[in-house]
């Protein structure tokens, strides 16, 4: 049954796509004409911000010109706050206990802000050269290694946070399953079965759509299924992971500019909108649940807040319910993270090449393959948290946007000495000094004993 509803996908979708890549094919032609004519009378270059005689150049400007989105507000930002909103939250009120309310609120400020200045850094950069993908960004960077840092740097990151997903879904359902039907020792309890069940059964079918717009409504059911966790967890000296964590549920940028492309009558102070607000729904809703967790449990908060629950009556009803919403709502979660993965292999490996989906579909079940071997296999959800918040997080938030701007923005429109340029040079500046920073406190606290990666699962 499912092959037989991918084979009618692959044919609908491949009648339509010849039709319509005929139609914006004529349609760019008579634009350009237009251009060239409007350029002749007025004596000044058609330009379009990149080399103009590039295969690149001409494949990347005319999908952007003729691609329509049509993404409203409202599931854009539903879209974004599901990219940021993942299993951090359930590691945050352990940050909070390590650090104490005034200073995890001050940090939490922080990277929120940082979050957003960077994600304005990548809207000037890609409306300056008319691109909305993060690694062609880099492409016109710094050419072919600058496409591919970035695509690695988002690969890592992303893979990652679906594995962290997964992580959950592999030792929370088991439990929530063996409380409703009251048996144990079944096959069915096993959590690496249950990975794959839930992978081929709802992430695959959900990670094939052709256009991250059309996951808009599973990523407000998933935000809703958050804030009821939100409600549900309300009470009756630093350490090394605390600032990759928070760094970590902070990430969306490489769902940045594929969101922004597919948004309704795109322009950059409505998707700058779309993130500030996305941002900020996230932030209060961060604190809040770190908040709870942390006047709950104080010092006895476990690295996955769910577990520390799990102590006071592992049966209860409600918290049955909040281990089902928060399952609900990562596994929704993995299909969003995808999609930047998948662009950003094709990016690396098939630049020229237009929507095939034969491609599209192996290239995502070959990274759900990859990521489901890796869960079945991870040792510890802080582990992932501190060593992925610590590499990739800081290249995608602080390092890969501010060195862009740099070079992307012209010398005439902002020259190097200029105050947004000075600035972006210390934000990058930070990304390296965060980046060395957290790897060598995690270092030393896996070198000296003290971690409590075996605290976890």
């Amino acid at each position: 049954m499912f092959f037989c509803i991918i084979k009618c996908l692959y044919k609908t979708s491949y009648l339509y796509e010849v039709f319509h890549v005929a139609f914006l094919f004529v349609q760019s032609q008579q634009n350009r004409g237009r251009r060239g004519q409007s350029g002749r009378k007025s004596g000044v270059p058609v330009k379009h911000g990149r080399e103009e005689n590039s295969p690149l150049h001409r494949c990347e400007f005319w999908k952007l010109s003729t691609f329509e989105g049509k993404t409203s507000f409202g599931m854009s930002v539903f879209n974004l706050g599901n990219a940021i909103m993942g299993s951090g939250i359930l590691g945050l009120a352990y940050a909070m206990a390590n650090t104490g309310v005034i200073l995890f609120l001050f940090l939490l400020t922080a990277v929120a802000g940082l979050s957003s200045y960077s994600i304005h850094l990548l809207l000037k950069s890609s409306g300056v050269v008319g691109i909305r993908a993060y690694e062609q960004l880099g492409y016109r960077a710094f050419g072919t290694p600058g496409k591919m840092a970035a695509g690695i740097a988002i690969t890592l990151q992303n893979i990652g946070a679906m594995s962290s997903y997964l992580y959950i879904v592999k030792y929370e359902f088991p439990l929530v399953i063996q409380a409703f039907l009251g048996v144990d020792n079944e096959w069915f309890l096993n959590g690496n079965y249950l990975v794959v069940i839930v992978s081929v059964c709802v992430i695959t079918p959900l990670a094939l759509m052709k256009q991250l717009g059309y996951l808009g409504y599973t990523s407000g059911f998933s935000l809703s299924c958050m804030v009821f966790f939100l409600i549900s967890v309300s009470p009756a000296a630093p350490t090394a992971y605390t600032i990759p964590i928070l760094a970590f549920a902070f990430v969306c940028h490489p769902e940045v500019l594929p969101i922004y492309t597919e948004l309704r009558n795109p322009t950059k102070k409505k998707m700058q909108h779309v993130s500030n607000i996305s941002i900020a729904v996230m932030y209060i809703m961060y604190f809040l649940a770190a908040l709870f967790g942390y006047l709950t449990f104080y010092g006895k908060v476990e690295a996955e807040l769910l577990h520390t629950y799990s102590r006071i009556d592992p049966y209860d009803t409600l918290i049955l319910c909040v281990r089902l919403a928060v399952l609900t709502a990562v596994t929704l979660t993995v299909p969003i993270v995808l999609f930047p993965v998948r662009r950003a292999i094709q990016q690396m490996l098939f630049p020229n090449k237009t929507f095939y989906w034969p491609r599209h579909i192996a290239i995502a079940v070959s990274l759900l393959t990859c990521i489901n071997l890796l869960v079945i296999f991870a040792p510890n959800i802080l582990g992932i948290f501190g060593v992925i918040g610590a590499t990739s997080a800081p290249c995608l938030i602080f390092i890969f946007p501010a060195v862009f701007y740099i070079r992307i923005v012209p010398k005439e429109d902002e020259p190097m000495r200029s105050t947004p340029k000075i600035l972006a040079a210390c934000f990058a500046c930070l990304g390296f000094l965060f980046m060395i920073m957290s790897l060598s406190f995690i270092i030393i606290d896996w070198t000296t004993g003290s971690s409590n990666s075996g605290s976890g699962h």
